[in-house]
């Protein structure tokens, strides 16, 4: 293991970005009208340099498990709490001897463990009494009898778009900016299965992204104040540390935005948050469960006292190599629920990229001096200020993309690719 952990180290470490980086300049050293392009070509030039399989070493760390179709949800909780993990793609199995048609893969979407919880206890109508989370499933048999392939149109469906292993970083980025997918699959070619995956609750791309800092093109970006920058979650789901358990898990399921900031009602200051990764909890501790409309959210995130450095010795920053771990459900690297991970929006946006990155956090909440709560910053909103013009990056003069260019003496104009030299 060590000497895995030293090579795909040093890999990283030997600048796939700065290489990518030369290529873009030697690919654009005429203006050749053969290699005129729009800007998501010109974009792939560059991105299409970093590959997967050596940039994210830790993509086939986690074990893949699968549903089926024809699963109830409840068969789902219950395996995927077995099982350890965190969500599973689905397989359309409605005759295996059929051939695939209606999809070019076996697989038709993925659905994560709190997702399908959270969605149980907004359905479910009868209560257990002194019952776990199991028996409200079996005392309700509309929700917990409910097939996952029914759920296929909801909103509870992530969809499937899966890139291969020698696909490269600008697919990655492509998908998750474009269709607002929280997992994209990576695919085996050779059998077309699930061997791993890139998450937005993973922050290996932001690891990656982190390889290039002190390059003009990422630094003309990464440096600039977040107070700069606009943001899709300018507003941020929020319950009082007084409400109940139950009360947090219901906005956790509305929000949809992964995480909710709990704040202590007298001070208006951000005490800590309850997130999807927690929702485990509710198996995990059966009190916890029959208590959540009674037991308030501070008392809750404060409950949690095994999630410590599992390992002192463990390297925190390790990067891409443990980020396959926030795939399991029980990840003994998030943060506490009751230390959140701040930024204040004079920070620049490096500072947070590297704060979430230190932390194994997928988002860090933006605070004023006071601990106030001005905002969330996720890891998609991240990505974006890296992604092209086209894929709705919101930074001045088209971000990532121009900057790059500008790095080529090279421009957009109508469309096309113009250099200068």
């Amino acid at each position: 293991m060590q000497d895995t952990r030293r090579t795909d180290m040093k890999l990283l470490e030997g600048g796939v970005l700065k290489e990518a980086e030369e290529t873009i300049k030697a690919d654009h050293v005429g203006n050749n009208p053969e290699t005129d392009s729009d800007s998501a070509t010109a974009l792939q030039l560059f991105l299409d340099r970093i590959p997967i399989n050596n940039s994210i070493p830790g993509i086939k760390n986690s074990p893949v498990v699968e549903l089926k179709t024809g699963d109830t949800v409840k068969d789902a909780i219950e395996f995927l709490y077995s099982k350890n993990a965190f969500g599973a793609p689905i397989v359309d199995v409605l005759d295996p001897e059929i051939p695939l048609t209606r999809f070019p893969y076996r697989y038709i979407g993925f659905l994560d463990f709190a997702t399908l919880v959270l969605w149980s206890l907004q359905n479910a109508s009868k209560e257990t009494g002194k019952g776990n989370f199991v028996s409200l499933l079996e005392k309700n048999p509309e929700t917990g009898h409910t097939k996952v392939g029914e759920l296929a149109k909801s909103f509870l469906w992530n969809p499937f778009f899966p890139v291969r292993l020698d696909d490269t970083l600008f697919h990655v980025l492509l998908l998750i900016s474009k269709h607002r997918i929280r997992v994209v699959p990576v695919i085996e070619q050779s059998n077309l299965k699930v061997t791993g995956f890139v998450t937005q609750v993973q922050n290996a791309v932001i690891q990656l992204l982190l390889q290039s800092d002190g390059l003009t093109w990422f630094d003309s970006i990464a440096e600039k104040p977040l107070s700069e920058f606009r943001f899709e979650n300018e507003s941020v789901s929020f319950v009082y540390g007084d409400e109940s358990i139950a009360d947090a898990l219901h906005v956790l399921f509305k929000s949809q935005t992964g995480a909710v900031a709990v704040i202590d009602r007298q001070t208006r200051m951000l005490i800590g948050s309850v997130r999807n990764g927690d929702v485990y909890l509710l198996l995990e501790n059966e009190k916890i469960f029959r208590d959540r409309k009674v037991v308030t959210v501070e008392e809750f995130i404060r409950i949690e006292t095994s999630n410590q450095d599992p390992d002192p010795t463990i390297e925190r920053d390790m990067g891409a190599l443990l980020s396959a771990g926030v795939l399991q459900l029980r990840n003994k690297y998030r943060p506490r629920m009751d230390s959140p991970v701040t930024n204040k929006k004079t920070d620049t946006l490096k500072e947070a990229m590297k704060n979430v990155a230190r932390t194994k956090s997928d988002f860090c909440f933006q605070v004023d001096d006071s601990q106030h709560l001005l905002g969330i910053l996720t890891l998609r909103d991240i990505i974006l200020q890296f992604s092209p013009p086209s894929m709705n990056s919101n930074i001045d003069g088209g971000g990532f993309f121009e900057t790059t260019l500008d790095l080529t003496g090279c421009q957009i104009k109508g469309g096309t690719l113009v250099c200068d030299h």
